[in-house]
């Protein structure tokens, strides 16, 4: 399956039913007065977040969405039948914009949340809706109003506790495959990780966390260099981030540099986001020779270090621990502040 994260569409609603002009005609009742029923409503376009989609794949090439119209009214007082509504399902964390006027319609961040997308049409009145006492006779009846549409501009953002952001090759999918049970594709050469990876840590007497792993950013990436434009809103929303460190590289402390800094080009305010480092690939003796230096560089930015290699597991499980309590904590200061 492709993971796509945008997608325009196209919704429309049902119109309402029109009105039905009527009159009652029986054997003994020749002028029975008016007994035209009302149309109905048009269905609406309804968006659904739920967790059983994970990308927007389906609506790349699935773009028109259409409510049925609502019946029309009949004699005998019979109204028309309301259109059903038409349920679009969206993945959990799915932003809708109004693709002509930029405008946020809503933020769907969590499972079985909804928003109507495009209201359906009321249905008209029938005649006798209309009928009184110095008009017993109407001959007139409501046509159903139009339903809504719009284009609708569809963008996912990741929701995720622990987001992985570093170089290419810097080791990211390795962790991930160590810490949980995603699989993405591993390989020695850059740029392996072309789309956000997602998985689920699950500790013994913790709650499970999720963890994304972002394709790698590169020098520039705030400004559309190498995949990092494209992946970057998915930190949006990551409420830890782990910054992983190829410590066998030339410049372990430069590259931590070069990825904080494109994160704050990107978005200032994610300088207050919690944040630690994983020194990785400790099992090459280069990577020891530089450890004392890196701890000595990250911990002047404030960041806490920790050794890890995934590929054999070294420090995975102490590291894993230590983001658990950090999520916990941070969950009770947000709920602090809420209170």
């Amino acid at each position: 399956m492709r993971f796509v994260d945008e997608a325009i569409i196209e919704v429309a609603a049902g119109d309402g039913g029109n009105g039905c002009v009527s009159f009652l005609r029986e054997r003994f009742r020749p002028w029975g007065g008016p007994d035209g029923g009302n149309g109905g409503r048009g269905g609406s376009v309804v968006l659904q977040a739920t967790n059983r989609v994970a990308t927007l794949s389906d609506h790349s090439y699935l773009r028109h969405f259409r409510a049925p119209r609502g019946g029309h009214g009949q004699g005998a007082n019979k109204n028309g039948r309301a259109g059903e509504d038409k349920l679009v399902l969206v993945p959990v964390g799915t932003e809708v914009y109004d693709d002509e006027t930029g405008e946020l319609v809503a933020d769907l961040t969590t499972d079985g949340e909804v928003v109507v997308v495009a209201q359906g049409g009321r249905g008209g009145k029938g005649n006798a809706h209309f009928a009184t006492s110095t008009n017993q006779a109407p001959r007139m009846a409501q046509p159903g109003e139009e339903g809504q549409r719009s284009t609708l501009r569809l963008e996912l953002k990741l929701l995720a506790e622990v987001g992985l952001v570093g170089l290419p090759n810097a080791g990211k999918s390795s962790l991930i495959t160590a810490a949980s049970a995603a699989r993405p594709k591993v390989a020695d050469y850059p740029f392996t990780t072309l789309t956000p990876n997602l998985g689920v840590v699950q500790l013994e007497n913790r709650p499970p966390f999720t963890m994304a792993d972002v394709p790698g950013l590169v020098a520039g990436a705030h400004q559309g260099a190498g995949l990092g434009l494209k992946f970057l809103k998915h930190v949006e929303r990551t409420r830890l981030f782990l910054y992983v460190v190829d410590m066998s590289g030339e410049d372990p402390a430069g590259d931590l540099w070069t990825v904080r800094e494109e994160l704050l080009a990107y978005d200032a305010a994610l300088a207050r986001r919690g944040a630690m480092v994983a020194a990785n690939k400790m099992d090459l003796p280069q990577s020891r020779e530089n450890l004392a230096a890196f701890t000595q560089a990250a911990g002047e930015l404030g960041l806490e270090v920790w050794p890890v290699s995934a590929l054999n597991g070294q420090g995975v499980a102490e590291l894993l621990e230590t983001l658990a309590d950090r999520l916990g904590q941070a969950q009770v200061e947000d709920e602090g502040e809420q209170g």
